[in-house]
């Protein structure tokens, strides 16, 4: 009789490795697929904006990457906290190869949102609420990665990534909801989950196409890094010392 999944199934730093080798072709055919289609559409297919003009295509890297920005530092505090209280090394592994991920696309996002600052508000930076709040968001990643790279114990390390991450989680809303708290320049958001985009239909997929590629992308590298530090970690243990000889996948 098989035994049954559960959610601490892959909780073994041994099975997760198994899973994610299967799974990472996948994740990157669907990363590139995606990608392209979503480029394809964005800047071929969908209209030029009647006001921007086509400048603001950018948009379809932009708005995936900040979105991805903060899901991703939510989901690093989320692992961080769970190996914090649970003493999960896989968790702790996944809070950590999640922060550089999170960090690219927090750049990404506050990159192509200078670009696209330029022809729009006639400046790269404006120390708006939703800009200075994503670059705190960049310097909370940095620090998470430098905190935990700084400390040679690797449950201390861990664990006061976890704290910082948790305390940081903070800035997350603020920088979902400071359009609406305060008198910003950045606009509102476009699409919502509890009313109609307000894009054209061509538009709108590109940004999903693009989220989605976005999504298999961050679930590729975390993966692939979560992978190499399990292999770090686990160096002393017996299924990791065949795997080196070559005796198990």
């Amino acid at each position: 009789m098989s035994t049954p999944i559960r959610f601490t199934t892959f909780a073994s730093p041994m099975r997760f490795y198994r899973l994610t080798g299967y799974l990472l072709p996948w994740l990157w055919l669907g990363a590139v697929g995606l990608t392209i289609a979503g480029l394809y559409v964005g800047f071929f297919v969908a209209p030029t904006d009647a006001t921007q003009g086509d400048a603001y295509r950018i948009i379809f890297i932009h708005v995936p990457a900040a979105w991805m920005s903060m899901v991703l530092y939510l989901v690093m505090a989320f692992w961080a906290v769970i190996g914090w209280a649970f003493k999960a090394r896989l968790a702790s592994m996944v809070a950590r190869s999640v922060a550089p991920t999170g960090a690219m696309f927090t750049f990404l996002a506050l990159w192509t949102g200078a670009l696209w600052g330029r022809p729009t508000w006639g400046t790269y930076w404006v120390w708006d609420a939703r800009l200075t709040t994503e670059l705190i968001l960049l310097f909370l990643y940095l620090g998470y990665i430098a905190l935990v790279n700084a400390i040679d114990d690797v449950k201390r390390a861990d664990n006061a990534g976890a704290l910082l991450a948790l305390v940081g989680s903070v800035n997350v809303p603020i920088i979902y909801f400071s359009v609406k708290w305060w008198n910003t320049l950045h606009q509102g958001a476009t699409v919502s989950a509890i009313a109609a985009p307000k894009m054209a239909a061509t538009m709108f997929t590109a940004m999903m196409l693009m989220t989605f590629a976005f999504w298999l992308y961050a679930f590729a590298v975390v993966f692939m890094r979560t992978r190499a530090m399990v292999l770090e970690r686990e160096r002393e243990t017996e299924w990791v010392g065949a795997l080196m000889a070559g005796d198990a996948r």
